[in-house]
C-alpha cells in the first residue's frame, strides 16, 4: 500500500476516534464545538460525524443557540449503540446486569439459586441472559458479549478457572458455563470485576485498593487506572490474610483468614441469612447486632491497616457490606487509626460508589472497554 495513503488513513482514523471520545465525555456538542476543541476543520468533523451517525454510534441531540440567534445542530453519543451483559455466580444466587457504553446499568436482576455443576443450572444461566435481553428491550445484534464473574482465580485469557474452592471449581473451562449463552463469553475473577466497575463509577481513581466485602472476601489492586493481576494472577487475595492466628477455620483449610471474620455471611447469618435485615436491626439498636458489628469492625480495621501499610493508597470498601458502610465509616476510621502510626485522619478510607451489582456490571464493562478502544 502507498505510504502516503497509509499515513492519511491513520490520521483519518485518529480524527474519527478523537471526535467520538471527545463527544463521549460531553453531553451535547455542535460540529463547531468539536472543530474548535480538537483543532480540526469543519469539513473533517462533518464527514466523521456523518460516518458515526451511519454506524449508529452518535445521533442528533437538538439545537443550540450559539451566536445570538443562530441555532446549531448538536450531537451526542448513543449509549445503547452497544451493550454487554454481566453475570455474577455465587454459591447462593445469580445476578445479571445489562450495561451500556457509558457504564450505566440498564437492567438488573438477582435470583436466589444454589450453585450446582449440572446441565440444568447452565441452561438456567442461558435463560437469564435471554430474559435480560428481552426485559431490557435489547436488539441482540448490539450485544458485545457476556461476562461471568466467579469467586475464583481465572487464567489471563479469561477462559479457565484455575482455583475456585468456594464452588469446588478447579481447572474448569469456560465452555462449561457458556454452552447455552449465544454470545461471546468470558470468565472473570469477582473482585477484579468489582474493582473495574468502581473505576468506571469513579473516573478519578488512579491508584487504590478495592476491598470486596461480600459472601467471600476479595481485593482488587488498581495501579495507574489498571487492575493489577499479579505475576501468577493471584493479586488481591486478601481473603486469606491471617488476621487471627489459629482462629476460625476458613474454607481454604487454613485458620484465622480474613474471609472467616469479614465475609458478609458473618453478619447475615445472625439475621436469618439477610444482610438487609441485619443492618435494619443494627439501625434499631438491637443488642446482638451491635455486638456482632463491633467485632466485625475490629477485625476489618486490623486487616485494613495491614493493607494500608503495604500499599499506601486509597482504600475503597465495596461489596455487599460496602453498600451499607457510609453511616459507620467514622467509627471504622477510629478503629483503624488505633493500629496506624502514620495517618491521623483515616481519610484514605472511602466507601464504594458502585453499590449494586458491581461484580456483574464489572464483567460486562470489560467488553465495553474493549469495544471503545476500537473506535
Amino acid at each position: 500500500m502507498d505510504k502516503k495513503k497509509t499515513t492519511k488513513n491513520a490520521v483519518s482514523a485518529a480524527n474519527r476516534s478523537n471526535i467520538y471520545h471527545y463527544m463521549y465525555s460531553h453531553a451535547s456538542l455542535s460540529r463547531q464545538d468539536i472543530a474548535y476543541a480538537l483543532r480540526l476543520s469543519l469539513p473533517t468533523v462533518t464527514q466523521d460525524i456523518n460516518e458515526l451517525i451511519g454506524e449508529g454510534l452518535i445521533e442528533t441531540a437538538g439545537k443550540n443557540d450559539e451566536t445570538g440567534g443562530r441555532h446549531a445542530i448538536t450531537y451526542s453519543i448513543v449509549p445503547d449503540a452497544r451493550l454487554a451483559i454481566g453475570l455474577e455466580i455465587n454459591k447462593h444466587h445469580i445476578a445479571a446486569a445489562v450495561v451500556d457504553l457509558q457504564g450505566n446499568i440498564r437492567y438488573k436482576i438477582r435470583i436466589r439459586r444454589l450453585f450446582e455443576r449440572s446441565d440444568t443450572y447452565y441452561r438456567y444461566l442461558g435463560s437469564m441472559v435471554d430474559t435480560a435481553v428481552k426485559s431490557a428491550g435489547i436488539d441482540a445484534s448490539r450485544i458485545l458479549g457476556v461476562g461471568i464473574g466467579v469467586p475464583g482465580l481465572v487464567t489471563p485469557d479469561n477462559n479457565r478457572i484455575t482455583y475456585g474452592k468456594i464452588l469446588d471449581l478447579n481447572d474448569v473451562g469456560l465452555e462449561e458455563f457458556s454452552r447455552y449463552i449465544p454470545f461471546p463469553t468470558l470468565l472473570f475473577n469477582d473482585a477484579n470485576a468489582a474493582g473495574l466497575a468502581e473505576m468506571w463509577a469513579n473516573g478519578k481513581i488512579a491508584n487504590a485498593f478495592y476491598i470486596m466485602l461480600s459472601s467471600n472476601i476479595g481485593g482488587s489492586i488498581i495501579i495507574n487506572h489498571q487492575v493489577y493481576d499479579g505475576e501468577d494472577f493471584r493479586s488481591g487475595e486478601i481473603g486469606h490474610l491471617q488476621i487471627v492466628p489459629g482462629g476460625k477455620t476458613c474454607y481454604c483449610g487454613q485458620y484465622g483468614c480474613m474471609d472467616a471474620y469479614c465475609a458478609s455471611s458473618v453478619l447475615s447469618d445472625t439475621a436469618g441469612g439477610k444482610l438487609e435485615e441485619f443492618f435494619r436491626l443494627l439501625k434499631c439498636g438491637d443488642e446482638k447486632a451491635e455486638k456482632v458489628w463491633s467485632e466485625y469492625l475490629d477485625h476489618l480495621a486490623f486487616a485494613i491497616n495491614m493493607i494500608r501499610m503495604l500499599f499506601d493508597c486509597q482504600i475503597i470498601l465495596g461489596g455487599y457490606v460496602g453498600a451499607y458502610i457510609d453511616t459507620y465509616l467514622p467509627d471504622l476510621k477510629k478503629r483503624v487509626m488505633q493500629y496506624n502510626p502514620f495517618d491521623k485522619t483515616g481519610d484514605f478510607l472511602v466507601p464504594c460508589i458502585r453499590k449494586e451489582e458491581a461484580i456483574a456490571s464489572g464483567t460486562a464493562l470489560s467488553f465495553i472497554s474493549d469495544f471503545l478502544k476500537t473506535i
